[in-house]
């Protein structure tokens, strides 16, 4: 399932990325590779305040929706 579907403060695993080549490297720098842990903090708006790993990150629903978990 997206992120974006995800309930607030529940834990998830990555589980795949979505999109071009460029657009998973991106993910992968900030931390969204398989396997790593993940929870949606915040939602406002159209964007997500979300936790993977130690960082916490905001991201739009249109990035947010490449990362299923």
């Amino acid at each position: 399932m997206p992120l974006t579907f995800c309930s607030i403060g529940e834990n998830y695993r990555v589980r795949h990325l979505l999109g071009e080549a460029a657009v998973r490297q991106h993910l992968n720098e900030l931390g969204f590779s398989v396997g790593s842990p993940v929870s949606v903090i915040s939602r406002f708006g159209g964007n997500l305040i979300v936790k993977v790993k130690e960082s916490r990150l905001a991201m739009d629903r249109k990035l947010a929706s490449r990362i299923l978990v």
